[in-house]
């Protein structure tokens, strides 16, 4: 199968929270690149299509729109942070 992204995925386990309407979601950061992610999510129909993603290791927010999903993973890209 040919490889579509545009940058390498670095496989991590790493804690995040889903926020964005008042409540977060616990979740894992499967692996990472530039411009996106996969999300390890305990009910992936529960997540908003938009949404911002707290990473615990570093602190970092990124807003993220929905790609792809499964039942418990969900496909996520990086959008440019809103002013």
């Amino acid at each position: 199968m040919e490889e579509r992204r545009r940058h390498h995925r670095e496989e991590t386990n790493d804690l995040a929270y889903i926020t964005g309407d008042g409540s977060s979601i616990r979740c894992t950061v499967v692996n990472l690149s530039l411009d996106g992610a996969a999300l390890e999510v305990p009910d992936a129909t529960a997540v908003r299509e938009r949404f911002k993603l707290m990473t615990e290791r570093d602190g970092a927010l990124r807003d993220c729109r929905i790609v792809w999903l499964t039942k418990n993973r969900i496909g996520v890209q990086f959008l440019p942070s809103e002013p």
